[in-house]
């Protein structure tokens, strides 16, 4: 029985030896299947070479031509005035900004002028006997004086004995420690220099100010300054007076600006130099960020593509006889997006768009619009 079922395995064995042979065969004698080379259509351009103006994109924040910062120079209380010392609180030129309680200072000073009042009445009766010719001026001085107004100034002295004698008796000292007070009274209050706006307040009424204290900041919102950095190279380029555009970052608005200054030191960690762009508009905010387009010269016999086309920053892509060909070219400027290039014939068929996968010798159709 162990026989037989040996002998029955082998035939079975040996039958489908026999199938997998045959079908080996039959595969092998099967054509092989034939594919389409796929040849990828290129968008391009005709080189034509000329004049391409060099332009440099800087960009910086806006900061007012005009501003102050506004200081106390004296102490006290600041007083409620008619116009709120607030930020946006606007302000014409001479306006009252802020007012500081002066009422203790003004009392010393009333009593310093009273002061100087008695010491000038006290030397007339010696006026009067040594220098009776001088007399008539002091006593006029004397009448024109009002305490509640700004103290007029000495008259003059005519000999040399009249100004020892003036200075000996402390006339000078007590006249300039009055004039001295008077200017400090001044700075008990703040008035406008031009028509502005208040971007800054850091105290409230009935605040106690001291000396030194900043206040706050006050600026001319109708013109800008803006400071962009550009590189050395170009230094030579940039020129006084040259009108620069100037736009947003979304690209929505445009205005135009003027390079009113450039910096004589270049930078010596980034090799830049800074220039000054004034600029003036309504829309226009302090801190805001822009973006300038500085011309700085033109490149003749050049071309400007987008920096995606260019390879290893030195080659390009061309067809020639529906191959593309690989060739070296000669970059000049490069600006965020572009690159201005030299070195390429007229005629030339340049690549328009990247083709992802392209080598040299590649095969390509170049596409042909239909009308």
């Amino acid at each position: 029985m162990r026989k037989i079922l040996s002998i029955i395995f082998g035939v079975l064995l040996l039958a489908g030896a026999i199938y997998v042979s045959k079908k080996f065969i039959e595969n092998k004698n099967k054509p092989k299947p034939k594919f389409d080379k796929i040849v990828k259509t290129v968008f391009v351009n005709t080189v034509k070479n000329k004049d391409i103006p060099i332009v440099i994109t800087a960009s910086g924040n806006l900061i007012a031509k005009h501003k102050i910062e506004l200081f106390a120079e004296v102490q006290g209380v600041l007083k409620h005035n008619i116009k709120e010392f607030k930020a946006g609180t606007t302000y014409k030129r001479g306006e009252l900004i802020l007012s500081i309680n002066n009422d203790e200072f003004y009392a010393n000073l009333q009593s310093q002028k009273s002061n100087f009042y008695t010491s000038i009445t006290g030397i007339m009766p010696d006026i009067r006997f040594d220098y009776p010719e001088e007399y008539e001026k002091w006593q006029s001085y004397l009448n024109s004086f009002d305490i509640n107004k700004t103290t007029p100034k000495l008259p003059q002295i005519n000999t040399e004995k009249e100004k020892y004698f003036i200075s000996g008796r402390g006339i000078n000292t007590a006249y300039y420690n009055v004039k001295n007070l008077e200017v400090k009274l001044g700075k008990y209050n703040l008035y406008a220099p031009y028509k502005g706006v208040l971007t800054e307040a850091l105290v409230t009424p009935g605040t106690l100010v001291r000396v030194g204290q900043k206040l706050g900041e006050f600026i001319d919102p109708s013109i800008y300054e803006m400071e962009v950095a550009v590189n050395a190279e170009f230094a030579n380029l940039l020129k006084k007076g040259n009108r620069v555009k100037l736009q947003n970052l979304e690209k929505t608005k445009e205005f135009e600006g003027e390079v009113i200054r450039i910096n004589g030191r270049v930078n010596i960690a980034s090799q830049t130099i800074k220039a000054y762009i004034q600029v003036a508009h309504e829309d226009l905010k302090e801190g805001m960020y822009l973006e300038a387009d500085l011309n700085a010269r033109s490149e003749a016999n050049a071309i400007e593509i987008s920096r995606k086309l260019l390879i290893d920053n030195k080659q390009l892509f061309v067809v020639r006889d529906s191959v593309l060909d690989l060739i070296d070219v000669t970059p000049v400027y490069f600006s965020a997006e572009s690159v201005v290039l030299k070195g390429i014939e007229d005629g030339t068929l340049l690549l328009s768009k990247t083709v992802p996968g392209a080598y040299d010798g590649m095969k390509v159709k170049i596409f042909q619009e239909e009308n």
